[in-house]
């Protein structure tokens, strides 16, 4: 297993109980703009070192979730803003090229300073 991707909450804006609701989160780096921040989860920035892939993993505090489908543009928004919406519906198929999906489990507890990660559960051949 290997990690792509390490980071720590420092804001959770005040909106974001709402998406929590939706089964749903929205990530940025600490670059968001001032009107996006109250519905995201900000996050330090780190790099992405590889492609998030399907059948990886993201990691949020102590509860992991595969990973089912990636937009095609998640990889790019992820390296440029730290940003992707999270849908923790199972799905198959991304319905918003920004969006990633997770196996349809219990949306974790986000707080500052809860580990955000991305990892690969498998390094090819």
């Amino acid at each position: 297993m290997k990690t792509i991707y390490q980071s720590t909450v420092t804001e959770v804006g005040s909106q974001v109980e709402l998406f929590l609701q939706e089964k749903m989160i929205v990530l940025f780096n600490e670059s968001a703009p001032s009107d996006l921040r109250e519905i995201a989860v900000i996050h330090q920035y780190c790099p992405l070192e590889d492609d998030i892939t399907v059948g990886d993993e993201l990691v949020i505090g102590d509860q992991s979730f595969k990973i089912t489908s990636v937009g095609h543009k998640v990889n790019e928004t992820m390296r440029e803003l730290g940003h992707s919406t999270v849908s923790f519906n199972g799905s198959l198929e991304s319905d918003l090229p920004g969006t990633l999906c997770v196996e349809d489990k219990e949306v974790p507890n986000i707080t500052v300073s809860s580990k955000i990660m991305f990892r690969k559960l498998s390094m090819g051949i």
